[in-house]
């Protein structure tokens, strides 16, 4: 059962506008805010990508959308919400401003969660002067409306309470919610990402490879084992029958080896744009980046398709949860679909018993549902 009953979003960008969709291909109201003249179109060309891949994950049929409203002011947008999340550009100045206006007008029991890529909570809380506890961050990854992972970091003020439904609030619209432990700048994922990036560079600046090139390395090896068993199980298996141990003892002595250079970061003049810019074109070989999305987001839906029908059907990764998530949607769209009339009886033969409608799915006990309120207004 969602159990969130009206969402907001701050911001309508890349991210922005794939919260909506998830949201609202979940079945939830949300009302936008984003300045921009451009919005609505470009939140309407995400909705179609991702209707387009929820229609591959549901052929039979998707639930009953959310209604989307394009809020005048975020004072507006926040003012009824129970969950808000904001996606404004990754500036500390304009996070505190965008903030304290959600903390000003949302009501105090709304989650508030920040797609921030890097910069901590303790940082933009300071601009929360009535309920700073009840922000996290929520960092997800884009494609936002297909890729379930999000992040969730709280700040100093942060309740635990607050988590605690943050993370029920994420996984009731199918998405897996990790908490980072600590809080530290770019939290896991972007931090391995930023040391990827940083090699990448310096190897096609260097001329060592192109850009096609280093992505063919990655999608054609240790990409589709990150895929469905990430960095430590696939080194765990690289040991043999010995395990993790035997690999660490094996590789671990290479790590004082030259080989990255990790932390030293080519300077990001406009030769490199250029070079990395024009390579990027040739390798795109004429698609626009709207035919891109759609050839990401069908493989992606396949991926986890193929993954969802490992360990014995039960799914395997991300796989066992795209397995759950469709079922909800599944569950979700029948309860939407009238039930069929009663078939009529004939007059020369024994009336026929009425046709029994379909069994209403269960969308949660009302119970939790109660408890899930109850502790946002702790948080």
């Amino acid at each position: 059962m969602n159990i969130i009953n009206k969402a907001a979003a701050i911001g309508g960008g890349v991210i922005g506008a794939g919260w909506v969709a998830r949201l609202l291909l979940n079945g939830i109201d949300v009302s936008i805010f984003d300045p921009d003249p451009e919005a609505s179109r470009k939140v309407g060309e995400v909705m179609k990508g991702a209707r387009r891949a929820y229609k591959q994950m549901l052929p039979g049929g998707l639930p009953k959308e959310g209604k989307l409203t394009f809020a005048k002011t975020i004072a507006e947008a926040v003012a009824d919400a129970d969950f808000i999340q904001e996606s404004v550009p990754e500036r500390l100045d304009l996070k505190h401003k965008v903030l304290a206006e959600i903390d000003a007008h949302a009501p105090a029991n709304a989650i508030v969660g920040s797609s921030t890529s890097g910069i901590k909570p303790t940082d933009m809380q300071v601009a929360m002067k009535k309920h700073p506890e009840r922000l996290v961050v929520g960092h997800p990854f884009n494609p936002v409306y297909l890729l379930p992972l999000v992040e969730i970091v709280g700040g100093e003020q942060t309740f635990p309470e607050a988590i605690e439904v943050a993370k029920e609030l994420y996984a009731s619209i199918g998405m897996k919610p990790v908490v980072v432990r600590k809080e530290i700048e770019a939290f896991v994922g972007d931090r391995l990402l930023e040391a990827a990036w940083r090699e990448a560079l310096w190897l096609v600046k260097d001329g060592i490879c192109t850009v096609e090139e280093l992505d063919d390395i990655m999608r054609y090896s240790f990409g589709l084992r990150w895929a469905q068993m990430g960095m430590f199980q696939v080194y765990r298996v690289a040991g043999g029958e010995a395990g993790m141990r035997h690999f660490m003892a094996q590789f671990g002595p290479c790590l004082k080896w030259p080989w990255t250079k990790l932390m030293d970061v080519p300077e990001f003049n406009d030769e490199l744009v250029d070079l990395i810019a024009t390579q990027s074109d040739e390798q795109a070989h004429g698609l626009s980046i709207r035919e891109l999305e759609k050839i990401r987001d069908d493989n992606l839906v396949a991926i986890m398709e193929a993954l969802s029908r490992q360990n014995k059907g039960k799914g395997w990764g991300a796989g066992a949860l795209h397995k759950d998530y469709t079922k909800q949607l599944a569950k979700l769209a029948a309860k939407m679909t009238p039930a069929k009339a009663p078939a009529k009886a004939k007059p020369a033969k024994k009336a026929a018993k009425p046709a029994k409608a379909e069994k209403p799915t269960k969308a949660g006990k009302p119970a939790k549902a109660d408890k899930a309120k109850k502790s946002k207004k702790k948080g």
